[in-house]
């Protein structure tokens, strides 16, 4: 009974964090100054090819789903596809409602914009601690800083900073919006998922993954 219970929560956990990744990404964007890397690269991706950005996201998940196969089975789950297929599409609807009822947070000026910024980079990293710590699969580009770590046995917030740097770089190179929100997500977001991780998400859910164990064993033995 104790196992369905946090089975359950688990799955709670994991429809919950995709929701909020999604509050957090629209936040991003009606901040206006810069979206988190790799939404920032979807978007500079999806107006480069003319398509919508939930076609983008689904059309660069199935890029990273090759690997996440190839590399990391283990975390390929219902989380996966909760979060490559509804997460484009979502923060296309929030967004529309952010936007329908505050307008543009840069008519209201630069320090509007900030807090935008950071309240998306908080509620951006609870949404992916909370699904991460469901343990359910991740999306194929989350799965890159996770693997990162397994391989080279390094901090997930290091990886994670790693893999965003990248993506952000690469948003550059295409000419795509790179702004403070893009560097406050680049640099804080690993730090402040680990933070969830280990404050609120494993609590809440009552579950620790395996993989965030290890990690911890080897802090403990140094």
């Amino acid at each position: 009974m104790k196992e369905k219970n946090i089975l359950l929560r688990r799955y709670v956990g994991m429809i919950l964090g995709v929701l909020i990744i999604s509050v957090g990404i629209a936040l991003f964007k009606e901040s206006h100054l810069g979206n988190d890397p790799i939404s920032a690269l979807n978007m500079r991706l999806a107006e480069i090819f003319g398509i919508s950005l939930g076609l983008q996201n689904l059309y660069a998940n199935i890029i990273f789903l090759i690997i996440q196969i190839f590399f990391g089975r283990k975390y390929i789950g219902a989380g996966t596809f909760a979060n490559g297929i509804l997460v484009g599409y979502a923060v296309s609807f929030i967004y529309g409602i952010l936007v329908k009822n505050f307008g543009y947070a840069e008519q209201y000026g630069i320090i509007v914009q900030i807090a935008w910024a950071l309240i998306a980079v908080v509620v951006t990293s609870l949404g992916v601690s909370l699904y991460q710590t469901a343990d359910l699969g991740v999306a194929p580009y989350d799965y890159l800083s996770l693997g990162l770590r397994d391989k080279t046995k390094k901090h997930y917030y290091g990886c994670r900073m790693f893999t965003d740097g990248i993506a952000a770089l690469a948003t550059y190179l295409l000419g795509g919006l790179v702004g403070l929100g893009t560097l406050l997500s680049a640099l804080c977001l690993g730090p402040v998922i680990h933070f969830f991780d280990v404050h609120i998400s494993e609590k809440v859910i009552g579950y620790t993954p395996q993989s965030e164990k290890e990690e911890e064993q080897r802090d403990s033995s140094k």
